[in-house]
């Protein structure tokens, strides 16, 4: 039985998770809480190399259906491996994506259709979702931009889309946004990274008031 607590991080290309995780985890542990960072695809070797297999720049060809079949199966042996092991040991578990990333690259934004995705991760996650999402709402504009003058990023597949698809994937994830309004809390990340951590310490004491003992 789960008896951590599951954070995940969501958002476009060039919000800035990852250097909120970093920053969210750092506070926790100076809290003394026991916090595990990890990613999807990733985390763990099988599902790093399934990463390198969808992001590859040379692969442009890949279908979208195998396109999510691959995430959902890195997904599947992260969770098993990696996030189940943690959240029953009563860690908190913060990752950079999640299920919502699929529902909103591939459901969305490829045009696979939300429910199919849906289907697909539903075998891969058992039922297993957050217990609070945070949702970094970026443009593609500035998201795209940050990216091109990050010198310490490399360009991957999907960061070669056009403008359009990285559109649609913030429109899929505005729908779940408004489908899981209990889950999902929209945090502007285009303001500074400072208000934006601050936006972020907020939206989880009050999701957990009292368990995280975090200042704001």
């Amino acid at each position: 039985m789960k008896k951590g607590v599951f954070i995940t991080i969501e958002g476009g290309e060039g919000a800035g998770k990852s250097t909120l995780i970093e920053r969210l985890s750092n506070k926790m542990l100076q809290r003394g809480k026991s916090v595990i960072t990890t990613r999807e695809p990733g985390g763990i070797p099988i599902a790093e190399q399934i990463r390198a297999v969808i992001l590859d720049r040379k692969h442009v060809t890949m279908d979208a259906r195998t396109e999510a079949l691959l995430y959902a199966a890195a997904r599947r042996q992260h969770l098993v491996e990696k996030v189940l092991p943690a959240l029953e040991q009563g860690q908190i578990v913060i990752c950079d994506r999640f299920v919502d990333s699929s529902l909103a690259y591939q459901g969305h934004a490829r045009g696979l259709g939300m429910d199919e995705v849906w289907a697909i991760n539903q075998f891969a996650i058992q039922e297993l979702m957050p217990d609070l999402t945070i949702y970094m709402d970026v443009s593609p504009e500035v998201g795209l931009e940050r990216i091109a003058q990050a010198s310490d990023r490399e360009i991957n597949r999907l960061d070669l889309e056009k403008r359009s698809f990285h559109e649609k994937v913030r429109e899929g994830y505005m729908r779940l946004l408004h489908q899981n309004p209990n889950r999902m809390v929209l945090i502007n990340a285009e303001q500074s990274p400072d208000l934006v951590f601050n936006d972020v310490l907020t939206a989880i004491d009050a999701r957990f008031a009292g368990f995280f003992a975090i200042d704001v």
